[in-house]
């Protein structure tokens, strides 16, 4: 396979659209720079799929990102970084181009959370996929381990987000319900990370049934501040992607459907284009 060498936009790639929150966060802290957003969106969610399936189909976004002349790319799912960052930064990237990178979300949310917790108990609200893959865990651990780590599935919060129910009063009861169980799981959490990108759209819900004075982590900030300190340190990688300040979205599904929620998460319109990745 043969890569354009020329500059490029930032890929960033989400399973639906969660990821826009990701994007969102870029584009406030650095304007200045070119992104390109791939939405799978006709086979999401990611969330109950297997290691298999979700590395394959993360494989195909970058690879799709890569030939159209991206040399980074952010994956803004915790999914597809849980399960599938790790194999394609050591068996793929080799083969692909080893200039290019694919970084995830986990990571630099792991970072921040030593600074934040007094208590150093932290709960993750997340995907079932998520929360098997313990990625969390593991990562905050290696950074701290004194932090002691719950995890919670929250099986209804994405499709709530999907189906524009977000602010529903039935998204009440399954918010309410998970943040009691994590809480019924460890009393001392003084810090809840929001480890999926669609839940900041149940923020107003999250924040009505999580006591005051537990804190609740966003990832798109602390993200877009971990990928500018990442190119300020990498200026070989900031000279290889294009600045102008323009966005470009890809879809898997009807554009229409996709530009229709896209104004929902970014909070201005945009012209998707349809593709099929395989």
């Amino acid at each position: 396979m043969t890569l354009p060498q020329a500059a490029g936009p930032i890929g960033v790639f989400d399973s639906g659209y969660g990821g826009l929150t990701i994007l969102r966060e870029l584009r406030a802290a650095m304007p200045q720079y070119d992104y390109l957003y791939l939405g799978d969106n006709a086979r999401a969610p990611y969330g109950t799929r297997s290691y298999d399936i979700v590395y394959r189909y993360t494989l195909q976004a970058v690879t799709t990102l890569f030939e159209r002349g991206c040399h980074l790319v952010i994956l803004a799912c915790n999914t597809a970084s849980a399960k599938a960052l790790r194999t394609i930064q050591q068996n793929d990237l080799p083969q692909l181009d080893p200039n290019r990178r694919v970084l995830g979300v986990i990571r630099p949310t792991a970072e921040e959370v030593g600074s934040i917790t007094k208590s150093r108990h932290v709960g993750i609200l997340a995907t079932t996929g998520t929360i098997l893959s313990h990625s969390y865990d593991i990562e905050i651990q290696k950074l701290y381990p004194d932090i002691t780590v719950t995890g919670q599935d929250c099986p209804m919060w994405v499709p709530l987000v999907e189906n524009f129910e977000f602010d529903s009063p039935g998204a009440d009861y399954f918010v309410e319900k998970r943040i009691n169980q994590i809480l019924e799981k460890d009393p001392k959490i003084d810090t809840l990370i929001l480890a999926c990108t669609h839940y900041p759209l149940l923020m107003d819900k999250i924040r009505k049934y999580t006591p005051s004075d537990i804190n609740i982590i966003s990832q798109g900030e602390y993200v877009a501040r971990s990928l500018s300190a990442y190119l300020a340190n990498h200026t070989d990688m900031a000279q290889r992607i294009t600045t102008g300040g323009q966005l470009h979205c890809l879809t898997t599904e009807n554009p229409d459907k996709f530009n229709a929620t896209a104004v929902r998460f970014l909070g201005h319109e945009v012209q998707a284009e349809g593709i099929m990745l395989n």
